[in-house]
């Protein structure tokens, strides 16, 4: 296996191949309809199926956790038999899942086909996450820089579709929401299945084991790290409109301004930044960046509270557009590292453990979130910019500490470990 140069930056926008092309397509497809299905799926389950809201909140709870099984068992598959394969099935599957939402007339229906599509969904994470790498060409960060640029237009396109269904409060609406989330993955699998090349597995070394990745340390460790710091994605999500709407005299629709402009610097500055963050060391740097960004971020939502009714809109404004810069730099960071860590011929158990992490840290952000930083107020807020502070100055330490495990050691045979797993290269081998 070919080592990649550390430090190499390329000048010039990257141009884009046809499988590159076609990831980026069919991402932005699922993704138009998961914003269709998200925005409205509490309600449809609430209003229309008339699940109470308790019965709705336990079902995803078990659904998500249950969910996480299937990260590293799919990345082994992908691994085996090609990403493209599983992700097909993954999407498959899904498109059969969301499509049974419209028969559910129970809990126990509702949880079992939740359950599903978790699974689904985690696996299609995994497998995707290797496509990714196997399509990343010459200078990956760019191309996943442009791919979440999309993902996030596809989610901001499928949530203002959305707002026609909501509006409407009709059975009716509500079915065609859900169902056209089904087409998006069924469209979304014949794009990669016309688009994008059935990448084949790649040799692994005998030292190779389906559970590896947990046997690298660094790797370990920046998973947890960014599976925490992934509490940020729902400072702005869940904790900050509970906020404004508790603790404020500010209009309603600051909620939907502070939504908009989250969703719009992360769209307009991901490639930006995103395509200059291209080595482990780099995304340490990157993490650090956005750890500071939170800091400054969380006291300023706090400070919403303190303010006239007429300022706190602009002040929550002026927050969410520090903290969307801040997820920028973290999402770049998690891609370098994420990505620039894992050995190539294990790209899918790797992505599966990274997303194990990740959805781990989205699980229990709700009860840690309004838990602690609501009970504590002001001083909550402080503290979780802090918390984030904390973890961001982890990025560098562990991304160098990362890098000397997988820095070549030469021996006296001549040769040279590449990463964790993988077979010694020769010494004369170059990226």
């Amino acid at each position: 296996m070919i080592m990649k140069s550390v430090g190499v930056k390329i000048s010039g926008a990257p141009a884009q191949t046809g499988p590159q092309r076609a990831l980026i397509a069919a991402s932005f497809v699922s993704r138009v309809g998961n914003g269709l299905f998200n925005t409205a799926a509490v309600l449809y389950f609430t209003l229309v199926v008339h699940l109470p809201a308790a019965q709705v909140g336990l079902g995803l709870t078990i659904a998500g956790l249950v969910g996480l099984l299937a990260g590293i068992p799919a990345g082994n598959l992908a691994d085996r038999y090609g990403p493209r394969t599983v992700w097909l099935a993954a999407l498959a599957m899904q498109a059969v899942t969301m499509a049974s939402f419209v028969l559910i007339h129970s809990w126990l229906t509702f949880t079992l086909i939740a359950t599903l599509d978790r699974l689904a969904a985690t696996a299609g994470g995994a497998a995707g996450g290797a496509l990714i790498a196997r399509t990343g060409g010459e200078r990956p960060a760019a191309f996943r820089a442009k791919l979440r640029t999309f993902v996030n237009l596809g989610v901001v396109l499928g949530t203002l579709g959305a707002a026609f269904a909501v509006s409407v409060n009709s059975r009716p609406a509500y079915t065609a929401l859900i169902l056209a989330n089904a087409a998006s993955f069924a469209c979304a699998g014949l794009i990669a299945l016309i688009g994008i090349p059935d990448y084949r597995p790649l040799p692994r070394p005998k030292e190779h084991h389906r559970w590896a990745v947990l046997s690298d340390r660094p790797y370990v460790c920046f998973t947890a790290l960014y599976g925490a710091m992934g509490l940020q994605y729902q400072t702005v999500s869940l904790l900050l409109p509970i906020w404004l709407s508790a603790h404020t005299d500010a209009p309603r629709w600051t909620v939907a301004a502070v939504y908009a402009v989250n969703s719009g610097v992360c769209v307009l500055l991901q490639s930006r930044i995103g395509s200059r963050v291209e080595t482990p060391r780099q995304g340490g740097r990157a993490f650090r960046v956005a750890g500071l960004l939170f800091l400054v971020s969380c006291p300023l939502m706090a400070l919403t509270a303190d303010v006239p009714t007429w300022i706190a809109p602009a002040l929550a404004v002026l927050a969410v557009c520090v903290h969307s810069l801040g997820e920028v730099w973290e999402s770049s960071g998690g891609f370098a590292l994420g990505f620039g860590l894992a050995p190539d011929h294990a790209q899918g158990q790797y992505q599966g453990f990274f997303g194990l992490g990740f959805n781990a840290g989205q699980a229990l952000a709700p009860v840690v979130l309004t838990t602690a930083v609501l009970g504590l107020g002001h001083a909550g807020w402080l503290l979780l910019g802090v918390f984030f502070a904390a973890l961001g100055a982890a990025g560098p330490p562990v991304a160098a500490w990362a890098e000397r495990t997988r820095r070549p050691i030469h021996d006296t045979t001549g040769t040279a470990p590449a990463r964790p797993g993988e077979a010694p290269l020769p010494d004369t081998v170059q990226g």
